[in-house]
């Protein structure tokens, strides 16, 4: 028996010290976290998107309480939500400067060559690393889809011409459709940005044509036509370096249409549908 109690009492020993340990840890090296955080992650949509520019909706509300962003700064919350997050932290909503996915390619299947047939996995990426996907211009879309299956928020499908179409209204620009694109043909611009260029050809003049009948040749037309500082050619292709400065203007003698302007949602060759249109085609 006392054998038992003089094991009980060593048990109980241990636990003490490691207990005191503990609590004398806890008490100097704990960090204080606001209480204020889990309520605010709590009233965000949970989608850990990044599209905010932080890694989750955790951090993105460690930044809100901390004020180093707004509120608004998340684009996958309703006008609603944003609202009464900021009306909690007693602070102004903030604005956003809105971004979506914008397609820097027009060459559907009419207007690329096809110069080998890919059979395999129906991967953007697959086709890409194979025979470069097979088309007489390596530089533009594949159209296997890729995008349409990692868009997080289902604002990308795929279109008669085999370009992806976007609907602005659900595209959050989280970036899902930047990071799996094999060649890079996504970037995330300014929703207020109408001046987009559709190309992203290497090549110039007859030979970028000769690849994609709408690619960008290079004329530099749409650089003329511009305010000053507006668009500047680089490379071969038009770089939109003040999108305030554009006008409309600056896109009516591109003769392949390879530079639009963004009006209504439309956008050049693959237009950026609104959520309806997408879901009466996907539906």
């Amino acid at each position: 028996m006392s054998e038992i109690l003089t094991a009980g009492g060593i048990m109980f020993g241990i636990a003490l010290v490691f207990g005191t340990v503990l609590a004398v840890a806890y008490r100097w090296l704990r960090v204080y976290e606001d209480p204020r955080i889990d309520e605010v992650e709590a009233r965000l949509p949970g989608s850990n998107c990044g599209a905010c520019g932080q890694p989750g909706c955790r951090a993105f509300a460690e930044a809100i309480v901390a004020g180093r962003s707004p509120p608004a700064g998340c684009s996958v919350s309703s006008p609603d939500a944003i609202a009464t997050i900021a009306e909690y932290l007693g602070v102004e909503a903030g604005e956003l400067d809105r971004k979506v996915a914008r397609l820097q390619c027009a060459g559907g299947i009419s207007s690329v060559e096809q110069l080998a047939t890919y059979r395999g996995i129906p991967s953007c990426r697959g086709a890409f690393t194979v025979n470069g996907g097979g088309r007489a211009c390596s530089w533009g879309c594949l159209g296997l889809g890729d995008c349409d299956v990692a868009c997080t928020f289902d604002a990308i499908r795929m279109g008669a011409e085999r370009l992806p179409i976007v609907a602005v209204d659900l595209c959050t620009a989280c970036g899902d459709c930047v990071d799996v694109c094999p060649v890079d043909l996504f970037v995330l611009l300014p929703l207020s940005q109408q001046t987009v260029v559709q190309c992203s050809s290497p090549l110039t003049g007859d030979a970028a044509r000769a690849a994609c009948s709408v690619a960008c040749d290079a004329c530099g037309r749409c650089a003329l036509d511009a305010s000053p500082g507006a668009i500047e050619m680089e490379g071969g292709l038009p770089v939109i370096r003040n999108p305030s400065l554009c006008v409309e203007s600056c896109t009516w003698r591109c003769p392949t249409g390879a530079i639009q302007w963004v009006t209504g949602g439309q956008f050049g060759a693959a237009p950026q549908a609104s959520a309806a249109a997408v879901e009466a085609r996907h539906g």
